[in-house]
């Protein structure tokens, strides 16, 4: 348990940089006098900048969005605190440092720090932060716009550290690297968490990508949480669902059974990764599903105990009259429970069928939830064989997780290698002489590592870091998040 923290004052802010320092963006704050390391305080955020600049001349053109939505959400008369902060360091700047850089690493203009410098030094303060387990609310301060940077007295609160917006390690690293003024390695990645940020608001796709972004930029640190939340209870009933008869689901009839099906499935093939075309909704005479993308898949749905033998010819009929062109060359897959009868079993595989149990659809979703993008719905593809196909996309899925294995042992290899040597970057032959004495999941020669360490340091992955060198055998790796 973390030990309980006593606050009773705030450092007041621009609610702009509140807002940097409670996403992880940034690590530091400019006060007005020098702090002592060990200080502890809330952030109380202000609508203001330092001497009076405008919005647009204070932040960067990355971090405006931001900085603007913070603004709105300060209420006039009360002011909400979310977070707590340690000084782990405070310094001063000059006219000598190089403000280009400071600015690059935080969210101030560079002409800001001039004009700031022309005035008075800079006080730097490394801060450490902390999430309150709730916000609270404060009555606000008079002349609140004359304290920025400044302390004022606030209603005692209990905190504790339990929710860090930065892991230890990715302080350490942005800490070292602002007290160094080293260049961020990727800035057009900024550019790009700022061009999504307003979509991700709305789209999950858009949140997922900001979310790993920022870990791998280093604004974050917390990992997923891949429990099944109230919104995707339903991955838990794709194959009750599909089991469902009238006799066991009393009130509810076999055509709304089925339509529950059918709309579940839609819903699984969408979460995979299908483009699924709406206009196909079943009912009787319809087509049950078709998927557009990544490639053409037809599919009928049929709820309850067993499959009935007509359903290739049913699928085979409606495909052909909704879209014949296509048809022939298209996946073609039935979803039910039960053991299809041998007559359906050769009917399958002549029309080029996969038949498929909806506890095997369950296991395809509940494997990309735990792990985002980990099916290749063209690998699978190669998995959805005519007639009963359960067996080999079970064999898919466990190559999937042995994939998986193998890829969380090499970041743990690498993350172990930093910590006991203190070195910060390891080369491709040292990693593997060490891979062969960590109780390894399956051979590989260096050249297999050397690929499997650059997928996980691609920049859209960002599990490692990758310093480039002359060849593959002088790469070098280093530890950025857990899979």
């Amino acid at each position: 348990m973390s030990q309980s923290v006593l606050i009773y004052n705030a450092l007041c802010l621009p609610s702009g940089d509140v807002e940097a320092l409670v996403q992880g963006r940034i690590i530091a704050a400019i006060p007005r006098k020098l702090l002592n390391r060990g200080d502890k305080f809330a952030l109380y955020p202000v609508n203001s900048s330092i001497h009076q600049l405008r919005i647009e001349q204070y932040y960067r053109p990355n971090f405006l969005p931001i900085a603007e939505s913070a603004i709105k959400q300060v209420n006039s008369e009360k002011v909400t605190i979310k977070a707590w902060a340690r000084c782990e360091l405070c310094g001063m700047l000059d006219e000598t440092q190089p403000l280009e850089v400071l600015s690059q690493l935080t969210i101030w203009t560079t002409a800001t720090l001039k004009q700031i410098l022309e005035k008075q030094h800079i006080f730097l303060a490394y801060l450490r932060v902390y999430h309150l387990s709730e916000p609270c609310q404060v009555a606000l301060t008079p002349d609140i716009k004359d304290k920025i940077g400044k302390f004022v007295g606030i209603p005692n609160i209990t905190a504790g550290e339990a929710k860090p917006v930065l892991s230890d390690r990715i302080f350490a690293q942005r800490q070292k690297q602002l007290q160094n003024l080293e260049p961020p390695k990727h800035p057009e990645l900024e550019d790009l968490q700022t061009a999504i940020v307003s979509v991700s608001m709305s789209n999950p796709g858009a949140q997922a990508l900001d979310n790993d972004i920022k870990r791998f930029l280093g604004w974050s640190s917390q990992e997923d949480n891949h429990q099944l939340g109230e919104d995707l209870g339903w991955i838990n009933n794709i194959a009750a669902l599909g089991d469902r008869s009238i006799q066991e689901d009393e009130g509810k009839s076999n055509y709304q059974a089925g339509t529950d099906f059918e709309n579940v499935v839609r819903h699984s093939l969408e979460f995979l990764g299908f483009t699924v075309d709406y206009s196909h909704k079943g009912g009787a005479g319809g087509l049950d599903l078709f998927c557009s993308q990544p490639y053409p898949l037809f599919g009928e749905c049929k709820a309850g105990k067993r499959i009935p033998n007509d359903s290739a010819v049913q699928l085979l009929n409606l495909g052909m009259l909704r879209e014949p062109e296509l048809f022939d060359q298209a996946t073609k897959i039935i979803i039910g429970a039960g053991k299809p009868t041998n007559q359906l079993q050769k009917s399958a595989k002549i029309q080029g069928m996969a038949i498929l149990n909806p506890e095997t659809l369950e296991k395809l979703v509940k494997l990309q939830n735990n792990y985002r993008n980990s099916v290749d719905l063209f690998k699978l593809k190669e998995y959805l064989k005519p007639g009963q196909c359960d067996a080999q996309v079970e064999k898919y899925i466990s190559q999937v997780y042995t994939d998986i294995n193998l890829r969380s042992h090499i970041i743990q290899l690498v993350k172990n290698y930093q910590q006991n040597s203190g070195i910060d970057l390891a080369g491709v032959e040292a990693l593997h002489g060490a891979y062969f004495g960590s109780n390894p999941p399956q051979p590989l020669q260096p050249q297999e590592m050397h690929e499997i360490l650059i997928e996980l340091s691609s920049p859209l992955t960002g599990y490692l870091g990758r310093v480039k060198g002359q060849d593959w055998k002088s790469d070098r790796f280093y530890f950025l998040r857990d899979l």
